[in-house]
């Protein structure tokens, strides 16, 4: 028996322009809408529309059996509403279904948890908010931070919101040769249970799929299914976690990725045995089978699965510093646009976009990288925090 958990990350950052030093004073238009509406249009068009019509056929036509779950932030759900509202309906119609979980996460999708605990908390209420205006969503009961980042202190913080569920990633070094197939508890909590990601299984989907020269080229629906039944009597749940955009964007159609997806819940459902769980259902079907202790923080990104995807060097630890110095006046200041301009500044994709990585992890950095270098990025981001400070300190004045 084995249970199949999907989860998939949606996100879209609200992009800045390549704001010079000399539109200080003068400009607050700090976000590039052309861009941004090209992109949320093209992922569109080649991930979000196509895959959720195929996920609703497949739940349709496994009649429940088949269930998935998705964190939404709120910036995409903003963008979403903003350029591409057809994307909104074919995640309102999901969510319609009852067979899709929608899980928390912060609404800008950011590392407020590492600054401020007060404005992690103000970005999760906002995320919730957002599912239930867009999506007519409850709140949800499964967390998830920013790219998994994770520790036990995390752990214990969500857990006090009175989320149930709560995910990481299932990276070698925490499990210490344990399996990420089971439930664990997190060291210092009570009562919330943590699903760690099958990071072999998951990326055998989402980065390995197209890959030519990988020996198991090409994965087939019957040969992931193969796989996952080795799981059994070694593990409950298989936790399937990865970006959304797998499917037709970092996958393109023409690999197949479309067709191996369609005939996945087919082949997992042969077995009788087999099903399709949320991260919730898991939750609450399975014990833990232990604790892990996650003192130092993890992630999903890059070979270290650490933090230096967004603080790895100086512009970056700089520029997120100098942004979180402000937090206290701009919430004082009273004024709605200058707290949204400064929030959007707090979206982890633009330290990402600093990071100064080399080989594997710094190419992939520079795929999701609108800027020529990372240095150009800094260069904007720092010009539109002088900018908001300008405003903020003309506003106090």
């Amino acid at each position: 028996m084995v249970n199949i958990c999907f989860y998939f990350q949606v996100h879209q950052p609200f992009r800045m322009k390549n704001y010079t030093v000399f539109d200080i004073g003068k400009k607050v238009d700090y976000f590039d809408e052309q861009k941004n509406r090209e992109i949320a249009n093209k992922v569109a068009q080649k991930c979000y529309l196509p895959t959720n019509a195929l996920m609703l056929e497949l739940i349709n036509k496994h009649q429940g059996k088949f269930k998935i779950s998705y964190s939404i932030s709120g910036v995409a759900l903003e963008q979403f509403a903003l350029y591409c509202p057809e994307v909104l309906e074919s995640f309102k119609k999901l969510a319609d279904t009852g067979y899709v979980e929608f899980i928390a996460e912060t609404y800008y999708h950011s590392l407020s948890y590492l600054f401020s605990k007060d404005e992690f908390d103000s970005q999760i209420k906002l995320q919730e908010e957002a599912l239930q205006k867009y999506l007519g969503v409850a709140k949800p009961t499964t967390f998830r931070n920013t790219e998994l980042i994770f520790n036990n202190e995390l752990a214990r913080h969500v857990e006090n919101l009175g989320y149930k569920v709560i995910l990481a990633e299932g990276a070698d070094h925490i499990l210490a040769g344990r399996t990420p197939n089971f439930v664990y508890r997190p060291k210092t909590c009570e009562t919330i249970k943590l699903l760690t990601k099958n990071y072999k299984l998951s990326d055998d989907i989402a980065f390995r799929f197209s890959d030519k020269n990988w020996a198991e080229y090409p994965l087939t629906a019957d040969k992931f299914c193969n796989w996952s039944n080795q799981v059994n009597g070694n593990g409950d749940v298989i936790n399937l976690f990865m970006d959304y955009e797998t499917f037709g964007e970092h996958q393109w159609e023409d690999t197949g990725i479309f067709e191996f997806l369609k005939h996945l819940p087919e082949q997992i459902l042969a077995n009788p045995d087999n099903g399709f769980m949320t991260p919730s259902e898991v939750g609450q079907n399975y014990p833990v089978r232990e604790e892990l202790d996650i003192h130092s923080f993890i992630s999903w990104a890059d070979m270290e699965r650490d933090l230096t995807a967004w603080l790895g060097n100086e512009i970056q630890d700089s520029s997120i510093q100098k942004l979180y110095e402000i937090e206290a006046e701009i919430k004082q200041s009273g004024d709605s646009q200058l707290l949204t301009d400064w929030r959007r500044l707090t979206t982890s994709d633009h330290f990402y976009y600093m990071c100064t990585k080399f080989f594997a992890d710094g190419d992939v950095h520079k795929y999701f990288s609108p800027y020529e270098s990372p240095y150009d990025s800094f260069i904007a981001f720092m010009n539109i925090l002088s900018d908001v400070r300008k405003r903020l300190y003309d506003k106090t004045a």
